[in-house]
């Protein structure tokens, strides 16, 4: 049997989403960030569905390379940077800007011999406390790469909000802060709004954003959904009712036998799992879409199923579509339902999920 299991990536979405971005921050650049395989979706995909973008960020040299060979020529920010002088020679040789969060870094670039510049960026720490200088290093480390001969002119400088997907705590004012009193006396392109920020701080928009997650229709804040910032899902994944079986009042399902049946029900399997990347910690009541119908999960997620309570839809018949997350059910719903965040579902998609285009 083929897997039903299918993941429909809607490439007209992604492009509104981007015009949300641009009618959000009018007067700003766009770094569209596609790392981790554009969100689970696609890195090649979806760098050619966002190819009117400034710049790409990424995560990793590989993905750097495959954009490279793949023949995009925008500005490509390497977000983690460089570990070592082999690295740096690799990026300078295919023209990628790279961010320079450590001293360590700053060293290698004062010590390699290069073919061409490249172009950095700073990173300040102003409260994240996961990569970047600190705040008082930031005035000592921009003069190095000023002075450094291996650094283009237009070193640009950045920082990473970490909590604006909560619009109401203060600490994102405080860090945007603190990143005005480091760089008060330094003239360069900034860089500071994530998705977030994009939507709700507009005083962070500066000359650069970063959009990650709005890109793929999906809300950056704690408890929101993507209908209400006017996003569009890109991704909806799918799969079909593979059988019908009706079992006895308190007849056990599944493995550990969690769940018992309630009544004599019919009960439907649906062909996903946790090898597909449906997630296993999925509670019972997760919603499932079966013909535009809202139906509860029951029992515990399996490598390749799922059971769903068909009580409410006794006319659903083997082969039936149902929808997991995207189109009419939002991803952000089912993360809160398996205790864990969008991003996660939809960068944990397998392989063995067939990708389909929406055009």
């Amino acid at each position: 049997m083929t897997r039903a299991a299918e993941a429909s990536i809607d490439l007209q979405a992604l492009q509104y989403n981007l015009q949300r971005v641009r009618e959000s921050a009018k007067n700003s650049r766009i770094i569209s960030v596609i790392k981790a395989n554009g969100y689970g979706h696609g890195l090649l995909r979806v760098a050619s569905a966002l190819s009117s973008s400034d710049a790409f960020a990424v995560a990793k040299i590989e993905e750097v390379l495959t954009l490279r060979e793949a023949a995009f020529t925008q500005p490509i920010l390497l977000l983690e940077g460089f570990s070592d002088a082999e690295e740096l020679a690799l990026l300078a040789q295919h023209d990628i800007d790279v961010v320079v969060h450590h001293q360590y870094q700053i060293d290698l670039l004062e010590q390699t011999s290069l073919h061409s510049k490249i172009n950095v960026w700073l990173k300040i720490d102003t409260g994240m406390h996961r990569l970047g200088i600190s705040l008082d290093d930031v005035s000592v480390n921009y003069k190095r790469l000023q002075a450094c001969d291996n650094v283009a002119a237009d070193i640009a400088v950045m920082t990473h909000f970490a909590n604006a997907d909560d619009h109401h705590d203060p600490r994102t004012s405080a860090q945007l802060k603190r990143f005005n009193s480091a760089i008060a006396e330094i003239n360069a392109p900034r860089s500071l709004a994530n998705s977030a920020a994009i939507l709700k701080y507009s005083e962070s928009h500066a000359e650069w954003v970063r959009p990650g997650i709005m890109l793929y229709g999906v809300s950056p804040f704690i408890k929101g959904l993507a209908a209400e910032e006017n996003l569009k899902p890109v991704m909806t994944l799918s799969s079909k009712l593979i059988a019908i079986n009706h079992y006895k009042k308190g007849n056990a399902l599944g493995y550990g036998g969690s769940w018992r049946c309630p009544d004599d029900m019919p009960v439907g399997v649906v062909a996903i799992g946790y090898g597909d990347g449906y997630p296993r910690a999925a509670r019972a009541g997760t919603p499932v879409l079966i013909n535009d119908q809202r139906v509860p999960l029951i029992g515990r997620v399996s490598m390749d199923m799922i059971c769903v309570d068909l009580r409410s839809q006794p006319f659903a018949v083997i082969g039936d579509r149902a929808v997991l997350w995207g189109e009419g059910l939002p991803v952000e719903e089912i993360a809160e339902c398996a205790h864990t965040i969008p991003y996660e579902l939809l960068c944990r998609v397998t392989e063995r999920v067939r990708i389909t285009e929406v055009e």
